[in-house]
């Protein structure tokens, strides 16, 4: 397209640098997930193999990308940080879905993810926004296990179960697993109460 009428379209590109200096968060969300669980009939509230799948695909991200120290699942040039990391973990998760759900075959429409890219000035920020993710993961699982518990073994109907735990804590959430459905939280896989992580290990060289 050089010296063509047609270049002045270039100045509709952005530039996509990013600060140097800084900590670069991509945080990856499934596209219509709510829609591929139920189609796939995941386990509610939480399914062990698509969180294994999760991490595999992540793991993946971290083996083609060795810049990349530490990923946690509840993700230069920013078009080329997002797409290289959305497409690495996409077709990862679509590579291995047939080890985690063999009796399952993906179909039309196909799981895919977007993302983002965030910038943090240093370790401590990081830090902090690893253990807003963490207790968000905690928050959010506390109320879906609750709720499942309602639904599954309360047999109330979904409508039901948000209007019952509407405006509740979770001491109230705690109260009514163990007293309706004998279930302590506190006993419930790390992995659903915290999210997982998985980092690189760094080896000093003399």
């Amino acid at each position: 397209m050089a010296n063509s009428k047609y270049e002045y379209v270039k100045q509709f590109e952005k530039d996509d640098s990013l600060l140097p200096a800084t900590f670069i968060v991509v945080r990856l969300d499934g596209r219509g997930f709510h829609k591929l669980s139920t189609k796939y009939g995941f386990q509610k509230p939480n399914d062990g193999a698509a969180l294994d799948l999760m991490n595999e695909a992540a793991t993946a991200v971290l083996q083609e990308l060795p810049d990349i120290s530490i990923a946690y699942g509840v993700s230069d040039e920013f078009s080329k940080i997002i797409t290289t990391v959305v497409s690495t973990f996409t077709s990862a998760y679509i590579y291995g879905w047939s080890d985690h759900f063999p009796s399952s075959p993906l179909s039309a429409p196909l799981p895919s993810f977007d993302g983002r890219a965030v910038l943090y000035p240093n370790v401590k920020t990081i830090r902090d926004y690893l253990s807003w993710r963490q207790v968000d993961c905690h928050i959010n699982n506390l109320y879906n296990t609750t709720f499942w518990a309602m639904v599954q073994r309360g047999e109330m109907r979904p409508t039901e179960a948000e209007e019952q735990l509407k405006g509740t804590i979770a001491s109230d959430k705690n109260e009514i697993l163990f007293s309706r459905f004998k279930i302590n939280y506190n006993n419930e896989s790390e992995i659903f109460k915290k999210g997982s992580v998985i980092y690189r290990k760094v080896s000093w060289v003399a």
